[in-house]
C-alpha cells in the first residue's frame, strides 16, 4: 500500500460533519498530530461527540460499549497505538462481533522520513490490520469520496461483525486553526525550567529516565549526560523502565521525568512501583494538562489527583508543587528518606518551536546508559 500519488487535504469540519451525518459517533481516542485537526474540530464544534481516552486499548473498549448501546463509534489512534489496541480489537470486538470504525494514522509510512520509533510499525501497519482480520483502506483523498468510503465501511462491519479501518497518512487533513488556547498561569515554570531545576537538585550520579516527546528532547538539548535515557516512542513506559532500573541498580538514585499524558496512559505502573517499593526511585510528573507533542489537545489530568493515586498505590511520600522553591525543597526531602516518591509539578504548556530531536540514535543512548549504570 502506498501514498506516493498526490493526495488532497480534506477540511476537518467537513469530515466531522459527513461522518456524524452518516451516523458515526461518538469518537474516542488518543491524539496524533496527523488527526489533530479533526480532534480540534470535534472538541470545538461537537464536544459531546469526542472523548479523550488514556490509551488506545481503553478507547477501543469504550467504543465497544458504545456499540452495545446502539451507536456506530469511531476510534482515533496513531498506528503506534495499535500495540495497545491489539487485545481489545481481537479478543473483545472480534469475539463479541462489535464492529467499530478505526482512524489509524500512518506514522513511519515506507518511503517517507519519520522518527526511529515509527519505522517498524510504519512498515507493518497494513499487514498488522490484515493479520487481525480487520478490513482497511486508505483514507479518502477527496471529499466526494468520503461518503462512499463510509458506506463501504458500514457494509463491511454490518456484513462481518468486524472492525474496519481507514489508514490516515500525513497531510490527509488540512490544518485547522483552532480557537485561542486557554490562558496559562505565567507564574508556573516551563518544562525546560523544571527539568533544569530537577537535574540541579538531584545527585550528580543520578540516573534519569525521560518520557517520550518534548521532555526527552529538552533534557537532551539542555542537560545531556551519559546517565540520561531518552525514551522515544513507548509512551507511558518511562516509569516502568525506571522501576526496572531501580530494582536492578539499588545503589543508584533513579529519577523518572514523566508527563501527565504518558502517566495516564500507563497508570498501572504506579501500582507496581508502590508494591515493589524501590527506595531509590523518584517519580516526577510534569503536568501541563495537554498532549504537547500532538498539538496541545487537553488531557484529563485536571480532574486527577496524582498524589492521592500514588499514596493509594503505596508510594512513601508525595508532593504537589508549582513553584521552583517548592520543587527544590521536595527533591531535597525525597533524598533524605527512602522512596518511592512522587512529585507532581504543575507547569505551563508550550515549548521552543525550534526544539530538535535527540542527536544520538536510540541504540546509542541505550548503550551509553548501560555503561553509566555500571560505572
Amino acid at each position: 500500500m502506498s501514498t506516493t500519488k498526490t493526495r488532497g487535504s480534506l477540511d476537518s469540519a467537513t469530515v466531522a460533519r459527513t461522518m456524524l451525518d452518516s451516523g458515526f459517533g461518538p469518537f474516542a481516542g488518543v491524539p496524533c498530530s496527523f488527526l489533530g485537526p479533526l480532534i480540534s474540530v470535534l472538541q470545538a464544534q461537537h464536544p459531546d461527540s469526542y472523548l479523550t481516552a488514556a490509551n488506545e486499548g481503553e478507547a477501543v473498549a469504550i467504543a465497544a460499549g458504545a456499540r452495545l448501546a446502539g451507536r456506530r463509534p469511531v476510534v482515533i489512534l496513531q498506528n503506534s497505538g495499535l500495540g495497545n489496541a491489539v487485545n481489545p480489537l481481537t479478543s473483545l470486538c472480534q469475539t463479541f462481533r462489535l464492529p467499530v470504525l478505526l482512524l489509524v494514522t500512518w506514522r513511519g509510512e515506507p518511503g517517507l522520513p519519520d522518527e526511529p520509533q515509527h519505522q517498524l510499525m510504519g512498515r507493518i501497519t497494513p499487514d498488522l490490520l490484515s493479520t487481525m482480520e480487520i478490513g482497511h483502506e486508505m483514507f479518502p483523498a477527496d471529499a466526494a469520496e468520503l461518503g462512499p468510503a463510509l458506506d463501504r465501511a458500514t457494509g463491511h462491519m454490518d456484513r462481518t461483525g468486524s472492525p474496519y479501518a481507514f489508514i490516515v497518512p500525513k497531510g490527509a487533513l488540512a490544518p485547522h486553526r483552532a480557537g485561542p488556547a486557554p490562558a496559562s498561569d505565567p507564574r508556573l515554570m516551563s518544562r525546560a525550567e523544571t527539568i533544569g531545576l530537577t537535574v540541579d537538585s538531584v545527585g550528580q550520579d543520578a540516573l534519569l529516565v525521560a518520557t517520550t516527546g518534548k521532555t526527552a528532547r529538552e533534557l537532551e538539548r539542555d542537560r545531556d549526560r551519559p546517565g540520561n535515557l531518552y525514551v522515544v516512542g513507548s509512551m507511558g513506559c518511562a516509569a516502568s523502565i525506571g522501576l526496572g532500573v531501580a530494582l536492578n541498580a539499588p545503589d543508584r538514585e533513579v529519577v523518572v521525568l514523566d508527563g501527565d499524558g504518558a502517566a495516564l496512559m500507563r497508570l498501572e505502573a504506579m501500582a507496581t512501583i508502590g508494591h515493589q517499593a524501590p527506595g531509590n526511585l523518584l517519580h516526577i510528573v510534569l503536568d501541563n494538562a495537554v498532549y504537547e507533542s500532538t498539538g496541545g489537545q487537553p488531557t484529563v489530568s485536571g480532574g486527577l489527583d496524582f498524589c492521592a493515586v500514588a499514596k493509594a498505590c503505596g508510594y512513601r511520600t508525595t508532593a504537589d508543587v508549582n513553584q521552583a522553591t517548592q520543587l527544590r525543597d521536595a527533591v531535597t526531602r525525597c533524598a533524605a528518606q527512602a522512596g518511592p516518591h512522587l512529585i507532581r509539578v504543575r507547569i505551563r504548556p508550550g515549548s521552543d518551536p525550534a526544539l530538535g530531536r535527540p542527536a544520538l540514535t536510540p541504540p546509542e543512548v541505550a548503550s551509553r546508559f548501560r555503561q553509566a549504570v555500571s560505572s
